[in-house]
């Protein structure tokens, strides 16, 4: 969950996850901004205790960008849990998972044979592959991974994360007195050119596609590379019903061009991309595209 929601609806998204969506795996964490977290803490044993009774693995996942000691504080608490697989999401954590297994997060960059092999020598069991990078990177990594390789297939993409806070300076506001003004924002908010075209996405520090990449006619190539793990970033649609779209399509259940109508339906008015994928501008679509109603 990148974006800054209400707790509430925080933890009813996972509680609802937990109870209805066709997952296997769920990351629970802040990897955004740990002024954020202050608000989810409490409830973080609930929701991972829902999940697990679910049969969900939980992965606890760690910031993109640790900038001070509060930061680096906060991986390390997560890092001694050796309960569950623990998420890097800023190469600066391995320090703190030596010879542990872990994940690493789309945030990490994994853009060749040679990155592959440092994280696999270093105890990563599981590699979330750059969005940006096109088919025939992806299909080259696979053939060399001895981890599991997982790809973005859905929602805004994470494009950059900063220091410095954009969600408050459109507010007028300084970082450390932001009033948490992302929190207004359950999508992000929206970020257009000088002549009005929507680009971009800020979501407190972190910049993100306006489109959602949807990889949903492409998951047959991507498994036929030998990518096995699909990843969902949450958005403010339902979800639960993206979720079982997918897994309809995984199981051949239901055909990608139906799906895709279907996820225009779920998220109406949204652009969907998938040019990184295919060697072109990320924002670009390439086949079919999903049928007015």
């Amino acid at each position: 969950m990148l974006f800054n929601w209400p707790a509430e609806k925080w933890c009813d998204f996972y509680f609802r996850i937990a109870d209805e969506a066709p997952v296997d795996t769920v990351c629970v964490g802040e990897v955004v901004c740990l002024k954020r977290w202050s608000f989810f803490e409490p409830f973080v044993t609930d929701v991972v205790e829902r999940l697990q009774s679910a049969g969900k693995e939980v992965v606890r996942s760690t910031l993109s960008l640790i900038m001070d000691a509060r930061d680096l504080e906060s991986v390390r608490a997560i890092s001694v849990d050796e309960s569950h697989l623990v998420e890097v999401n800023d190469v600066a954590a391995l320090t703190l998972l030596a010879g542990r297994p872990f994940a690493t997060g789309p945030m990490v960059n994994v853009y060749n044979e040679g990155t592959l092999e440092f994280l696999e020598r270093r105890g990563a069991k599981r590699i979330s592959l750059p969005v940006e990078l096109p088919r025939a990177s992806l299909a080259a990594l696979a053939g060399r991974s001895k981890a599991e390789l997982e790809v973005h297939v859905f929602g805004r993409l994470p494009l950059a994360i900063s220091v410095r806070c954009f969600h408050a300076r459109a507010h007028g506001l300084h970082k450390d007195g932001c009033q948490f003004v992302c929190g207004e924002d359950a999508d992000g908010m929206s970020l257009t050119t000088l002549d009005g075209t929507a680009f971009l996405r800020v979501n407190g520090t972190q910049t993100l596609s306006d489109t959602y990449a949807n990889l949903v006619c492409e998951l047959d190539e991507l498994r036929a590379m030998g990518i096995g793990r699909f990843r969902l970033s949450p958005q403010d649609v339902d979800m639960v019903a993206v979720a079982r779209t997918f897994r309809d399509v995984l199981a051949g259940s239901r055909e990608p061009q139906a799906a895709l109508d279907d996820l225009a339906q779920l998220a109406p008015g949204i652009a969907f991309s998938n040019g990184f994928f295919h060697g072109i501008e990320g924002v670009g679509r390439v086949g079919p595209l999903a049928r007015a109603e």
